[in-house]
Protein backbone atom coordinates (compact mmCIF):
# COMPACT_ATOMS: atom_id res chain seq x y z
CA UNK A 1 0.00 0.00 0.00
CA UNK A 2 1.42 3.28 -1.29
CA UNK A 3 1.71 5.43 1.89
CA UNK A 4 1.06 9.78 1.91
CA UNK A 5 4.10 11.92 2.26
CA UNK A 6 3.77 15.15 4.40
CA UNK A 7 6.70 17.68 3.36
CA UNK A 8 8.23 20.09 6.18
CA UNK A 9 6.32 23.04 5.40
CA UNK A 10 2.81 20.68 6.10
CA UNK A 11 4.17 19.60 9.14
CA UNK A 12 5.64 22.54 10.53
CA UNK A 13 2.10 24.03 9.89
CA UNK A 14 0.60 20.84 11.87
CA UNK A 15 2.74 20.83 14.61
CA UNK A 16 2.22 24.77 14.95
CA UNK A 17 -1.99 24.53 14.20
CA UNK A 18 -1.28 21.84 17.21
CA UNK A 19 0.66 24.03 19.24
CA UNK A 20 -1.43 26.32 19.53
CA UNK A 21 -4.47 24.39 20.35
CA UNK A 22 -2.89 22.94 23.63
CA UNK A 23 -1.74 26.88 24.04
CA UNK A 24 -5.42 28.12 24.25
CA UNK A 25 -6.88 25.24 25.88
CA UNK A 26 -4.56 25.97 29.07
CA UNK A 27 -5.48 29.72 29.09
CA UNK A 28 -8.74 28.19 28.81
CA UNK A 29 -8.46 25.97 32.01
CA UNK A 30 -6.88 29.08 33.91
CA UNK A 31 -9.38 31.28 33.13
CA UNK A 32 -12.02 28.82 34.36
CA UNK A 33 -9.81 28.39 37.62
CA UNK A 34 -9.68 31.93 38.24
CA UNK A 35 -13.31 32.47 37.25
CA UNK A 36 -14.42 29.54 40.14
CA UNK A 37 -11.89 31.21 42.72
CA UNK A 38 -13.46 34.77 42.08
CA UNK A 39 -17.01 33.48 42.26
CA UNK A 40 -15.88 31.77 45.64
CA UNK A 41 -14.19 34.81 47.04
CA UNK A 42 -18.01 37.13 45.70
CA UNK A 43 -20.04 34.53 48.10
CA UNK A 44 -17.61 34.74 50.91
CA UNK A 45 -17.87 39.20 50.94
CA UNK A 46 -14.32 39.22 49.54
CA UNK A 47 -14.90 41.22 46.48
CA UNK A 48 -16.30 44.31 46.80
CA UNK A 49 -18.31 45.01 43.32
CA UNK A 50 -19.60 42.89 40.90
CA UNK A 51 -18.42 39.55 39.19
CA UNK A 52 -18.93 38.55 36.10
CA UNK A 53 -17.55 35.06 34.39
CA UNK A 54 -16.56 34.15 31.31
CA UNK A 55 -18.11 30.29 32.20
CA UNK A 56 -18.74 29.00 28.21
CA UNK A 57 -17.10 31.63 26.34
CA UNK A 58 -13.54 30.79 26.79
CA UNK A 59 -12.91 29.01 23.61
CA UNK A 60 -13.55 32.11 21.79
CA UNK A 61 -12.09 34.03 23.85
CA UNK A 62 -8.52 32.37 24.14
CA UNK A 63 -8.98 31.70 20.10
CA UNK A 64 -8.73 35.86 19.90
CA UNK A 65 -6.24 36.23 22.06
CA UNK A 66 -3.52 33.57 20.66
CA UNK A 67 -4.25 34.68 17.43
CA UNK A 68 -3.23 38.01 17.83
CA UNK A 69 0.51 39.37 18.01
CA UNK A 70 2.91 41.74 19.68
CA UNK A 71 1.84 45.26 18.64
CA UNK A 72 -2.06 44.13 17.90
CA UNK A 73 -4.69 45.75 19.57
CA UNK A 74 -7.36 43.87 22.07
CA UNK A 75 -10.33 45.43 23.91
CA UNK A 76 -11.55 42.31 25.72
CA UNK A 77 -15.34 42.46 27.07
CA UNK A 78 -16.16 41.73 30.72
CA UNK A 79 -16.36 37.57 30.37
CA UNK A 80 -12.80 37.81 28.28
CA UNK A 81 -10.16 36.11 30.79
CA UNK A 82 -9.03 33.72 28.63
CA UNK A 83 -8.78 35.90 25.53
CA UNK A 84 -6.47 38.41 28.26
CA UNK A 85 -4.54 35.89 29.51
CA UNK A 86 -3.47 34.37 26.12
CA UNK A 87 -2.53 38.12 24.70
CA UNK A 88 0.03 37.95 27.86
CA UNK A 89 -2.40 39.48 30.34
CA UNK A 90 -0.65 39.08 33.85
CA UNK A 91 -2.83 36.90 36.63
CA UNK A 92 -1.80 39.08 39.28
CA UNK A 93 -3.82 41.72 37.50
CA UNK A 94 -6.76 39.98 36.93
CA UNK A 95 -6.53 39.44 40.81
CA UNK A 96 -5.28 42.77 42.36
CA UNK A 97 -8.27 44.47 40.22
CA UNK A 98 -10.96 42.41 41.68
CA UNK A 99 -10.04 42.29 45.22
CA UNK A 100 -8.83 46.44 44.86
CA UNK A 101 -4.81 46.33 45.73
CA UNK A 102 -3.13 49.42 45.45
CA UNK A 103 -0.24 47.38 43.24
CA UNK A 104 -3.16 46.55 40.40
CA UNK A 105 -3.00 48.37 36.55
CA UNK A 106 -6.34 50.25 38.50
CA UNK A 107 -4.60 50.87 41.43
CA UNK A 108 -7.69 49.55 43.49
CA UNK A 109 -10.00 51.88 42.16
CA UNK A 110 -12.12 52.57 38.83
CA UNK A 111 -14.42 49.56 39.47
CA UNK A 112 -13.47 45.64 39.88
CA UNK A 113 -13.07 44.98 36.22
CA UNK A 114 -12.04 48.00 34.05
CA UNK A 115 -8.05 47.11 34.35
CA UNK A 116 -6.36 47.18 31.07
CA UNK A 117 -2.59 48.31 29.89
CA UNK A 118 -3.15 50.33 26.77
CA UNK A 119 0.45 50.86 26.23
CA UNK A 120 0.77 47.42 25.57
CA UNK A 121 -2.35 47.19 23.35
CA UNK A 122 -4.67 45.33 26.06
CA UNK A 123 -7.30 48.52 26.40
CA UNK A 124 -9.75 48.93 29.61
CA UNK A 125 -13.17 47.67 28.95
CA UNK A 126 -16.07 50.04 28.62
CA UNK A 127 -19.01 48.91 30.40
CA UNK A 128 -21.32 49.55 27.15
CA UNK A 129 -19.42 47.24 25.04
CA UNK A 130 -20.43 49.04 21.64
CA UNK A 131 -18.17 51.93 22.34
CA UNK A 132 -14.88 49.92 22.72
CA UNK A 133 -15.30 49.92 18.73
CA UNK A 134 -15.07 53.59 17.95
CA UNK A 135 -12.04 53.52 20.55
CA UNK A 136 -9.73 50.52 18.37
CA UNK A 137 -11.37 52.45 15.62
CA UNK A 138 -9.31 55.51 16.92
CA UNK A 139 -6.04 53.78 17.67
CA UNK A 140 -5.92 51.98 14.24
CA UNK A 141 -6.27 54.99 12.71
CA UNK A 142 -3.56 56.54 14.55
CA UNK A 143 -1.20 53.69 13.68
CA UNK A 144 -2.20 54.61 9.69
CA UNK A 145 -1.56 57.85 10.10
CA UNK A 146 1.87 57.02 11.93
CA UNK A 147 2.81 54.76 9.36
CA UNK A 148 2.99 52.02 11.70
CA UNK A 149 1.79 48.69 9.26
CA UNK A 150 0.21 45.46 10.07
CA UNK A 151 -1.56 46.47 12.96
CA UNK A 152 -4.73 44.61 14.03
CA UNK A 153 -7.63 45.88 16.29
CA UNK A 154 -9.90 42.90 17.87
CA UNK A 155 -12.71 44.29 19.62
CA UNK A 156 -15.39 41.92 21.42
CA UNK A 157 -18.67 42.11 22.63
CA UNK A 158 -22.22 40.92 23.28
CA UNK A 159 -25.02 39.63 21.03
CA UNK A 160 -26.65 43.15 23.63
CA UNK A 161 -23.90 45.66 22.12
CA UNK A 162 -25.06 45.09 18.35
CA UNK A 163 -28.56 46.78 19.27
CA UNK A 164 -26.53 49.81 20.13
CA UNK A 165 -25.96 53.06 17.90
CA UNK A 166 -22.53 52.69 18.76
CA UNK A 167 -22.06 49.84 17.21
CA UNK A 168 -23.64 50.84 13.99
CA UNK A 169 -21.33 53.89 13.94
CA UNK A 170 -18.61 52.56 14.34
CA UNK A 171 -18.62 49.86 12.78
CA UNK A 172 -19.85 52.02 9.58
CA UNK A 173 -16.66 54.31 10.23
CA UNK A 174 -14.65 51.06 10.27
CA UNK A 175 -15.97 49.73 6.68
CA UNK A 176 -15.79 53.30 5.10
CA UNK A 177 -11.67 53.88 6.06
CA UNK A 178 -11.12 49.81 5.15
CA UNK A 179 -9.67 49.65 9.20
CA UNK A 180 -8.22 46.22 10.14
CA UNK A 181 -10.74 45.97 12.52
CA UNK A 182 -11.94 42.18 14.12
CA UNK A 183 -15.48 42.55 15.63
CA UNK A 184 -15.85 39.28 17.86
CA UNK A 185 -19.39 39.03 18.85
CA UNK A 186 -20.28 36.31 21.21
CA UNK A 187 -23.50 35.46 20.78
CA UNK A 188 -24.83 34.15 23.90
CA UNK A 189 -28.18 34.12 23.61
CA UNK A 190 -29.18 37.06 26.07
CA UNK A 191 -28.55 40.52 26.55
CA UNK A 192 -28.62 40.11 30.32
CA UNK A 193 -31.96 38.81 30.58
CA UNK A 194 -33.41 40.09 27.34
CA UNK A 195 -33.30 36.78 24.52
CA UNK A 196 -32.33 36.83 20.80
CA UNK A 197 -35.83 37.54 19.56
CA UNK A 198 -36.33 40.18 21.05
CA UNK A 199 -33.25 41.75 19.95
CA UNK A 200 -32.84 41.31 16.34
CA UNK A 201 -35.17 40.08 13.17
CA UNK A 202 -32.45 38.84 10.92
CA UNK A 203 -31.96 35.02 11.40
CA UNK A 204 -27.98 35.44 12.64
CA UNK A 205 -25.88 38.80 13.70
CA UNK A 206 -23.93 37.75 10.63
CA UNK A 207 -26.18 38.48 8.28
CA UNK A 208 -25.63 42.36 9.34
CA UNK A 209 -22.19 42.14 7.83
CA UNK A 210 -23.23 42.81 3.73
CA UNK A 211 -25.36 45.80 4.24
CA UNK A 212 -21.85 47.51 6.32
CA UNK A 213 -19.48 46.21 2.96
CA UNK A 214 -17.65 43.98 5.68
CA UNK A 215 -17.05 40.09 5.16
CA UNK A 216 -18.93 38.09 7.92
CA UNK A 217 -18.28 34.64 9.35
CA UNK A 218 -20.03 32.39 11.75
CA UNK A 219 -18.60 29.55 14.02
CA UNK A 220 -19.32 27.33 16.77
CA UNK A 221 -18.20 28.87 19.80
CA UNK A 222 -18.15 25.84 21.91
CA UNK A 223 -15.30 24.54 19.81
CA UNK A 224 -11.77 25.25 20.28
CA UNK A 225 -10.54 24.47 16.98
CA UNK A 226 -13.51 25.88 15.17
CA UNK A 227 -13.31 29.20 16.97
CA UNK A 228 -9.33 28.94 16.32
CA UNK A 229 -9.92 28.48 12.64
CA UNK A 230 -12.58 31.45 11.92
CA UNK A 231 -10.31 33.64 14.03
CA UNK A 232 -7.05 33.14 12.52
CA UNK A 233 -8.58 33.70 9.11
CA UNK A 234 -10.25 36.82 9.72
CA UNK A 235 -7.41 38.27 11.59
CA UNK A 236 -5.00 37.46 8.26
CA UNK A 237 -8.08 38.66 6.06
CA UNK A 238 -7.68 42.38 8.13
CA UNK A 239 -3.64 42.13 8.21
CA UNK A 240 -3.67 42.05 4.65
CA UNK A 241 -6.05 44.77 3.67
CA UNK A 242 -8.82 43.22 3.17
CA UNK A 243 -10.57 45.66 5.51
CA UNK A 244 -13.71 44.85 8.52
CA UNK A 245 -14.39 41.29 9.43
CA UNK A 246 -17.29 40.53 11.48
CA UNK A 247 -17.19 36.81 13.47
CA UNK A 248 -20.33 35.50 14.96
CA UNK A 249 -20.08 32.67 17.29
CA UNK A 250 -22.93 30.84 18.82
CA UNK A 251 -22.60 29.82 22.15
CA UNK A 252 -24.63 30.17 25.65
CA UNK A 253 -22.93 31.86 28.81
CA UNK A 254 -22.69 28.74 31.36
CA UNK A 255 -23.49 31.32 35.03
CA UNK A 256 -25.97 34.23 35.17
CA UNK A 257 -25.07 38.12 33.86
CA UNK A 258 -23.32 38.14 37.17
CA UNK A 259 -22.85 35.84 40.29
CA UNK A 260 -25.51 38.14 41.37
CA UNK A 261 -28.15 37.05 39.15
CA UNK A 262 -29.47 33.31 38.77
CA UNK A 263 -30.08 32.94 35.54
CA UNK A 264 -33.77 31.53 35.51
CA UNK A 265 -34.86 32.90 32.52
CA UNK A 266 -32.78 30.61 30.45
CA UNK A 267 -35.23 27.63 29.30
CA UNK A 268 -34.06 23.78 29.43
CA UNK A 269 -33.91 23.93 25.54
CA UNK A 270 -31.33 26.17 25.25
CA UNK A 271 -29.39 24.72 28.25
CA UNK A 272 -29.33 21.04 26.74
CA UNK A 273 -29.09 22.47 22.92
CA UNK A 274 -25.60 22.74 21.14
CA UNK A 275 -24.86 26.32 22.28
CA UNK A 276 -25.67 24.89 25.56
CA UNK A 277 -22.22 22.34 25.46
CA UNK A 278 -19.61 23.06 27.71
CA UNK A 279 -16.24 23.93 25.71
CA UNK A 280 -13.70 23.33 28.03
CA UNK A 281 -15.31 19.48 27.93
CA UNK A 282 -15.44 19.87 24.37
CA UNK A 283 -12.02 20.85 23.95
CA UNK A 284 -10.39 18.45 26.43
CA UNK A 285 -12.42 15.39 24.14
CA UNK A 286 -10.47 17.28 20.98
CA UNK A 287 -7.04 17.35 22.80
CA UNK A 288 -6.71 13.09 23.91
CA UNK A 289 -9.10 12.22 20.13
CA UNK A 290 -5.61 13.91 18.47
CA UNK A 291 -3.14 12.42 21.08
CA UNK A 292 -1.95 15.86 22.49
CA UNK A 293 -3.27 15.24 26.13
CA UNK A 294 -4.26 12.50 28.12
CA UNK A 295 -6.33 11.89 30.99
CA UNK A 296 -3.36 12.59 33.37
CA UNK A 297 -2.39 15.73 31.76
CA UNK A 298 -5.23 17.12 31.89
CA UNK A 299 -5.51 16.71 35.73
CA UNK A 300 -1.85 17.71 35.97
CA UNK A 301 -2.64 20.69 34.02
CA UNK A 302 -5.47 21.76 36.15
CA UNK A 303 -3.88 21.06 39.09
CA UNK A 304 -0.86 23.25 37.87
CA UNK A 305 -3.68 26.23 36.99
CA UNK A 306 -5.17 26.19 40.12
CA UNK A 307 -1.68 26.57 42.43
CA UNK A 308 -0.51 29.49 40.30
CA UNK A 309 -4.46 30.81 40.87
CA UNK A 310 -4.16 30.30 45.06
CA UNK A 311 -0.72 31.56 45.06
CA UNK A 312 -2.10 35.07 43.70
CA UNK A 313 -4.90 34.89 45.52
CA UNK A 314 -2.54 34.54 48.84
CA UNK A 315 -0.20 37.13 47.34
CA UNK A 316 -3.21 39.87 46.91
CA UNK A 317 -5.11 39.22 50.36
CA UNK A 318 -1.56 40.35 51.98
CA UNK A 319 -1.10 43.67 49.26
CA UNK A 320 -2.56 46.50 50.90
CA UNK A 321 -5.51 48.43 49.83
CA UNK A 322 -6.07 52.21 48.84
CA UNK A 323 -5.43 54.65 51.87
CA UNK A 324 -8.22 57.53 51.27
CA UNK A 325 -6.13 59.95 53.93
CA UNK A 326 -2.80 59.45 51.62
CA UNK A 327 -3.89 58.21 48.34
CA UNK A 328 -3.00 60.43 45.32
CA UNK A 329 -6.40 60.69 43.49
CA UNK A 330 -5.27 62.36 40.25
CA UNK A 331 -7.28 60.57 37.75
CA UNK A 332 -4.47 61.39 35.33
CA UNK A 333 -1.09 60.11 35.06
CA UNK A 334 0.56 63.42 34.23
CA UNK A 335 0.25 65.70 37.37
CA UNK A 336 1.14 69.05 35.26
CA UNK A 337 -1.87 68.20 33.64
CA UNK A 338 -4.60 67.91 36.26
CA UNK A 339 -7.15 70.14 37.56
CA UNK A 340 -6.20 73.75 38.84
CA UNK A 341 -2.75 74.07 37.28
CA UNK A 342 -3.63 76.18 34.58
CA UNK A 343 -5.18 78.80 36.98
Amino acid sequence: MAQSTVGPKEAAETNSAQGTLVKAYRHMLLARVLDDKLASLYRMGKIQGGVFLGRGQEALSASVGVSLRNGDIFAPLIRDAAGRLAFGEVLLDSVRTYLGSRLGPMRGRDGNIHRGRPREGLLPMISHLGAMISVVNGILLAHRFKGIQETVGAACMGDGACSTGSFHEALNQAAVERLPLVLVVANNQYAYSTPNNRQFACASLADKAPGYGVTGHSVDGTDLEACLGVTRKAIALARAGGGPQLVVANLLRLCGHGEHDDASYVTPALKSSAAGRDCLKLAEGCLIAHDLATPAELDRWRSTATEKVEQAVAKVQREPAPDAGEEDWCAISTRHLSEGQFQ
